[in-house]
């Protein structure tokens, strides 16, 4: 079993702040947990986090993980799979000039070229995929399995319509999500395990990845299982209103339930029972080329 654990290397509380708190706090946190694990991860930055902090960037390259993309400022690049109020997704003509800069961007920070991507909320599109591929990447982690339920496992996509297989040389990586949920959601969100394992427990997250792992079996689909988590995950994050300009986010409950040492503490059971299970883990970039 390949596992791959990708950090969204952005602005606190799903980028609902203008905020680094958890990435400058929470970065370093993760960085020695995967070194006491033994374990690799991929860590997709937006552009405005590695043209603020290229040491962080340094230091996750440094570390041994692999550092990728995620957009310019958390923007929707790709197609939006539901509506969020106020959150408009780029014109696919826009899509590629910014990607291209945020990758300069990460380069600047990074000292090379990065090669991974995944789109923020993972609302990612065939022109995302192909601008990617004309830039160079290699891997991109944006796909949904909750929401088109059709690819249990990575592919290359079609440039015609990135959902299906094609001749893409780019490698398409989906994400978990418990498949065996009868889903009562209008967009399959409660497949999406996403963020169980701190508002819960790993345990809990752990038991609908091994109900996946036997729906894969069934299938004789070998499992390669993706994760998505975020720096400000492991830093605590402020509860009730967040006043900045001239407004304030409110945080559902479940968006910052957990954050701080009892997500890192959750994070380290869940590697424990995923090497249990036999897990090896590895980065997109690894995976594309192997």
């Amino acid at each position: 079993m390949r596992v791959i654990f990708g950090f969204d290397m952005e602005t606190d509380i799903g980028s609902w702040t203008p905020f680094y708190e958890g990435l400058q706090h929470g970065t370093p946190r993760l960085l020695q947990l995967m070194a006491d694990k033994d374990i690799v991860s991929t860590c997709f930055f937006v552009g405005d986090a590695a043209r603020r902090y290229p040491e962080i960037v340094r230091d996750v390259a440094a570390a041994g993980h692999e550092v990728g993309t995620h957009s310019l400022y958390h923007e929707t690049v790709g197609e939006p799979l539901f509506e969020i109020p106020g959150i408009y997704p780029l014109l696919p003509a826009e899509v590629e000039p910014r990607l291209a800069l945020t990758t300069d961007l990460v380069e600047q920070a990074l000292g090379e070229k990065a090669v991974s991507f995944r789109a923020p909320r993972l609302f990612g599109g065939t022109h995302v995929v192909n601008a990617l591929a004309s830039m160079g990447y290699v891997a991109d982690a944006s796909y949904p399995m909750y929401y088109y339920k059709e690819r249990l496992a990575p592919y290359y996509p079609s440039t015609d319509d990135w959902t299906r297989e094609g001749d893409s040389p780019l490698l398409e990586i989906p994400n978990f999500a418990d498949m065996t949920i009868a889903s009562t959601d209008p967009y399959g969100r409660d497949r999406d395990q996403w963020p169980k394992w701190r508002t819960e427990s790993a345990e809990a997250l752990m038991r609908h990845i091994d109900n996946f792992l036997s729906y894969l079996r069934e299938r004789n689909v070998p499992p390669t299982l993706c994760f998505y988590f975020h720096p400000w995950e492991f830093w605590p994050m402020p509860k009730g209103a967040i006043h900045y300009g001239e407004g304030a986010v409110i945080p559902d409950q479940f968006m910052v339930e957990g954050c701080g040492d009892y997500a890192l503490e959750q994070l380290g059971i869940l590697i424990d029972l995923l090497k249990d299970r036999g897990a090896s883990f590895t980065t997109c970039k690894a995976l594309a080329i192997q």
